[in-house]
């Protein structure tokens, strides 16, 4: 089997989709159709069954593929190895993370890139909101997992991990709480959390609106500078604050309840890393995470 028609096939089993197949291989859609139907003639059966609006693996196709994928998958880790160990990578790799990171897609993310990268030792560095850059943009850490939007032309946002719900987190007892969900649009009058520090004005008004969605303020009061700042200045009743879905698990405490979020958008986590300067351990990264996203059928979710 040729290098082409294996790509071809597995990414087609993947996608089920001819137009996606083409797309992530760049190629046209009746290039994938001719190399499709080349292999199919090598195996002598056809691999997939095609109609006008569905396409599926056939119990042939589906054997191969169990087959071939992990194959390929020790394959393209082999090569990845054999290129870090030309190149002579190894060293360290500090990964930032805020909350909870990559989420469920942590560990595999790190198994793999040390499966293709051993000579590389990966240290895991918290990062704050009060300066959720900071750390990226000093030399401190490589790479970092953290929420988006990063609109910052030094920075680059790399591919997105998980997507979060968003709650809001009120102290227990409070008139909101025990709620099914609540609207933004019901806060005016409450109040939030200002952020210390270095965290972009657009960042954290897009984690804590300073308004309603019909324009009401909602007023803004001591300024924190860590999750756990923020909860415990919860729970004793100086404000209330939306939070994405992963810090109901990572930073739940006594006296605090989460209510389900309406009217304001999911929150997405990407890799962000510095827009120059990337070398060959953090580009091998980069690719353990989109393997691993695009593995995971997509992002992860809370």
């Amino acid at each position: 089997m040729e290098r082409q028609e294996l790509e071809t096939f597995l990414t087609l089993a993947e996608e089920l989709h001819f137009g996606r197949t083409a797309e992530r291989l760049l190629l046209s859609q009746a290039r994938v159709s001719q190399t499709l139907k080349k292999l199919e003639r090598k195996i002598g059966a056809p691999l997939f069954e095609r109609t006008s609006r569905v396409v599926r693996l056939s119990p042939l196709g589906r054997q191969l593929y169990d087959d071939l994928a992990p194959l390929h998958v020790q394959m393209e880790a082999a090569v990845a190895r054999a290129k870090d160990a030309a190149r002579g990578v190894g060293g360290e790799l500090d990964v930032g993370f805020l909350g909870a990171g990559a989420g469920t897609l942590t560990a595999p993310i790190l198994t793999l890139f040390r499966e293709r990268s051993p000579g590389v030792e990966v240290r895991m560095r918290e990062t704050q909101f009060q300066d959720p850059l900071g750390a990226l943009r000093g030399g401190e850490i490589d790479v970092l997992f953290t929420c988006l939007p990063v609109r910052e032309p030094d920075l680059a946002v790399g591919p997105v991990v998980i997507n979060e719900p968003r709650l809001l987190a009120v102290p227990v007892g409070h008139p909101l709480a025990g709620r099914a969900s609540v609207s933004l649009e019901e806060l005016a009058g409450e109040t939030f959390f200002g952020v210390v520090n270095g965290a972009p004005a657009y960042w954290w008004d897009f984690h804590v609106p300073p308004r309603t969605p019909s324009g009401r303020e909602i007023h803004r009061g001591r300024a924190v500078a860590s999750f756990q700042e923020l909860m415990t200045l919860v729970a004793a009743g100086q404000g209330i604050s939306p939070v994405v879905a992963s810090v109901e698990k990572y930073y739940a405490r006594p006296g605090v309840t989460f209510v389900p979020l309406d009217d304001v958008p999911s929150a997405d986590v990407a890799l962000i890393h510095r827009a120059v300067g990337v070398d060959a351990r953090v580009e091998g990264f980069i690719r353990a995470v989109r393997d691993v996203v695009d593995g995971n059928g997509g992002p992860a979710a809370y």
